[in-house]
């Protein structure tokens, strides 16, 4: 409810909805009526997430975990609603319900995984996003996703207030340090970065119908 009245309160922003993985213990049998009231109730409202699967902390039982990230990603198919996805050490079981559902419109959000495992993903037409990550030195999976991925099925991301890139790691991250990781790109594909922001920037026009 905060997030929508912000997006209402300025034009430059959106917002999405959804029970993070970390939270679907708290998933009651109401939850999905009101998911759905939550994104017909404000144009500013441009998607369902950020849902999936998080093996790595496990704040919620696997189960509930999958439960939880199927029902949101089928009312993003029945709602016609683009679904903004975390995958943490899950990609596989992750996979095997996206195919399930079939969801329309989907963007595998942070990525941090090699070019192989999200392969599946850019076939079926989704999007992957990238973050500060792939400027950091331990990072080189990365980077070779960014390499090999094309750059019309991309869009950057900063995942504010975590992982600031290079130069400002350690700092709290914001949405303007979203330029360092067009740099990044830039660097890695070889282009320019005039590129790389219109060619992003539109990717992510379109998929939230901005």
């Amino acid at each position: 409810m905060r997030s929508i009245a912000l997006a209402e309160r300025y034009p430059q922003i959106f917002c999405t909805v959804g029970v993070h993985p970390h939270n679907a213990k708290f998933w009651s049998n109401g939850d999905g009526r009101r998911l759905r009231e939550l994104v017909v109730s404000s144009a500013r409202v441009r998607a369902i997430g950020e849902i999936g699967l998080d093996y790595h902390y496990d704040f919620s039982q696997r189960d509930a975990q999958r439960k939880v990230f199927r029902t949101q990603l089928q009312i993003a198919k029945e709602l016609c609603m683009p679904a903004v996805v975390h995958a943490r050490e899950s990609l596989d079981e992750l996979m095997e319900i996206i195919e399930e559902v079939e969801p329309p419109k989907l963007v595998l959000h942070c990525c941090t995984e090699r070019f192989s495992a999200v392969e599946p993903l850019l076939s079926r037409g989704y999007f992957i996003s990238f973050s500060g990550i792939a400027s950091y030195s331990n990072a080189g999976d990365v980077r070779e996703t960014i390499q090999r991925c094309s750059l019309s099925q991309m869009m950057i991301e900063t995942d504010s207030p975590y992982l600031a890139p290079v130069p400002f790691r350690g700092r709290r991250n914001e949405p303007a340090f979203v330029l360092e990781v067009a740099k990044i790109i830039a660097e890695v594909k070889g282009i320019s970065l005039d590129m790389v922001d219109r060619v992003t920037s539109d990717n992510a026009m379109r998929f939230f119908e901005l």
